[in-house]
């Protein structure tokens, strides 16, 4: 039930896994999702017109909403169907009935949908560029596929491969030379076919992905790069336009290689996802600076208040983060991850899972307004709080169909092993054997894994060693593990029993992590971190006065941790100064400038994931140092 299943062998270094978590913060928020975010999300599509669209077809009512509304709904479903393979509630199994006979009542009889396009707003296919036809399409698909791997594939399903098979008789064989301006398609596709084992669905994906590149897309005001349709695909170097755009076709890209062999399709994908970790992405997990275009910016150009870091674009870099895991087996794609997923991913819901923010800062100068209690506020509003539901409401669904299907990636298995990406509570079931993972990970280092069913005794059980972690240690029965270190995992080739027990051991004290000196908006600044968490300063947690834009750490002076509420929260010594040494000017000359006065304060540092939980506040993750 895993959301990626290659179908080929012969280009993978590791195979999914559906992994069952058990217990902890992930297995709540899977339980908060279903009882708590599912309903609300359902209410709000019924106010948005997301669902009245489709279901007022031939009606001649209005068109509410953005015209790619349909792929809201869709997402959603996709996030209800993999719960439904986890005994989901009548009341959710009742509204996906419902939905999916909606969207088939909406069907025309040769498999298009689009409520947009079908209320006479558009033509089919008119305008690829900005229309999202196919891009909601593919996510149709991907809730088709979410049914089937989840209970066998009922109507939703079969409804899924009616558009897709109806986009194969339009585009196919080169029938149109040209794709849709916001990639998805791609990898739904190449699901499906992994899926049904129908070419045709990998030929279309791989002919998408040949085709962009050549100018095939009206360049509109942002340009051809905001499409991805300035460079071919095989020829870019660095990702560029529109985040979420680039991610989801690479994703598509990494699945067409892991099916065909197509090296040169990996080699760009890989050359893309190392250029935007080294100089396009921000310690939280950000992705996307540009608030112009949702976009990627040039080299280094990460400034922390006017980051986009829109919560799609770091789900796009899981997704594609994840695919080149499996073609690879290296740990990197996994530590990226856990970073996404640990920080910007959690922050962008709020602790009861009915509030979201579509971008995320990483500094904010002032306490903006709450969110609208009552109206959809749009993406620009930037407000303090995270509000219930946008007007474009990618974000929420997402976050949903991504909390769902999270079991899919925590491991992997070979012929002759299992590999642990992410450590959480769960039940691990591969070929030879069925692990239990225990640890109150990333609260404490330690990792517990004991075998509890045994199919074959001889197998290599291999764990990550996250990038921040200088000096694991692991054993077997409480005995030091003869343990090889390879591609970022700690491999331990063993003849196993029942009741054999794993411990890994990660020190995880706080740390101060530097940025890159090309990166000017951040220079001469520190974050704290602490294991894969990254730390910020909130103003709710200062002393009387302290602003948290005029201070300075004092890096000669310990980090020191402390557990309150549950959470462990770091407290650092500062300087808290106020500007009037500088007498109104913002710059003086070198040399003369005149000393700023200040007072020694304690700062203290939450999880980034927590903030904007107790109103509007001021915020930093990086701060200056003294």
């Amino acid at each position: 039930m895993a959301p990626v299943v290659p179908r080929s062998t012969d280009h993978t270094a590791v195979r999914p896994l559906d992994v069952v978590i058990t217990d902890g913060w992930w297995a709540q928020w899977q339980r908060d999702n279903r009882e708590a975010t599912t309903p609300h999300a359902l209410r709000w599509l019924e106010r948005d017109g997301s669902v009245e669209n489709l279901r007022g077809i031939g009606s001649g009512a209005a068109h509410r909403g953005f015209w790619f509304s349909d792929s809201d709904l869709y997402k959603t479903l996709e996030a209800l169907s993999w719960d439904l393979a986890r005994g989901s509630s009548e009341a959710v199994v009742a509204a996906v009935a419902e939905l999916t006979a909606v969207i088939g009542r909406a069907q025309q009889s040769d498999g298009y949908i689009n409520s947009y396009v079908q209320g006479g707003h558009e033509k089919r296919w008119d305008d690829l560029t900005n229309g999202h036809e196919l891009y909601c399409i593919g996510h149709l698909i991907q809730a088709g596929v979410a049914d089937h791997r989840s209970t066998g594939g009922g109507e939703l399903f079969a409804i899924a491969r009616r558009a897709a098979d109806c986009v194969v008789r339009d585009f196919g064989e080169h029938r149109r030379p040209d794709t849709d301006g916001h990639p998805e398609i791609e990898m739904a596709l190449v699901e499906l076919y992994r899926v049904t084992d129908d070419r045709s669905y990998l030929t279309l994906a791989q002919q998408l992905i040949d085709v962009r590149g050549h100018g095939v897309l009206e360049p509109h005001h942002f340009g051809s790069a905001y499409f991805q349709d300035s460079t071919p695909v095989r020829d870019e170097t660095t990702v560029v336009g529109h985040a979420v755009r680039a991610l989801y076709l690479l994703c598509g890209v990494v699945d067409v290689y892991l099916e065909t062999g197509e090296r040169a399709l990996l080699d760009s994908a890989v050359r893309q996802w190392e250029s935007m970790h080294a100089t396009k992405m921000y310690l939280n997990g950000a992705v996307g600076s540009r608030f112009e275009g949702e976009a990627f910016g040039d080299e280094y150009e990460l400034p922390p208040d006017l980051v986009y870091g829109e919560t799609c674009a770091t789900i796009g870099n899981i997704m594609f983060s994840w695919r080149l895991l499996l073609a690879t087996g290296e740990s990197r794609y996994a530590d990226s991850i856990e970073r996404s997923l640990y920080n910007l991913f959690a922050a962008s819901t709020s602790v009861d899972r009915l509030g979201f923010f579509y971008n995320n800062p990483a500094q904010r100068r002032s306490e903006r307004p709450a969110a609208p209690a009552d109206e959809r506020p749009t993406r620009a509003d930037a407000p303090g709080t995270r509000p219930a539901w946008f007007k474009c409401a990618c974000c929420p669904p997402n976050i949903m169909r991504t909390v769902a299907s999270l079991g899919g990636y925590v491991a992997t298995h070979t012929g002759d092993g299992v590999q642990i990406h992410q450590y959480l509570p769960a039940t691990v079931s591969a070929g030879p054997a069925t692990l239990e993972m225990r640890t109150t990970y990333p609260a404490d280092g330690t990792v517990e894994l004991t075998v509890t069913d045994l199919e074959s005794p001889q197998w290599t059980l291999a764990l990550r060693v996250p990038d921040w972690c200088a000096d694991p240690t692991v054993t077997v029965n409480g005995e030091p593990a003869d343990a090889v270190r390879r591609k970022g995992y700690l491999e331990i080739s063993h003849y196993w029993r029942v009741g054999d027990t794993v411990t890994l051991t990660l020190p995880m004290p706080a740390r101060l992590t530097v940025p890159h000196p090309a990166a000017d908006a951040l220079r001469g600044t520190v974050a704290i971190e602490r294991g894969p968490i990254v730390y910020c300063l909130e103003s709710p947690d200062q002393e009387p006065g302290v602003d948290l834009n005029h201070v300075e750490l004092l890096v000669d002076r310990p980090l020191n941790e402390e557990t309150r509420d549950g959470t462990v929260v770091i407290t650092a010594t500062g300087v808290a100064r106020d500007d009037s040494p500088w007498a109104g000017r913002g710059w003086a000359t070198l040399g003369e400038q005149p000393a700023a006065g200040g007072r020694e304060v304690t700062l203290t540092a939450v999880p980034y994931h927590l903030w904007a939980n107790r109103g509007p506040s001021v915020m930093r993750v990086f701060i200056p140092v003294q």
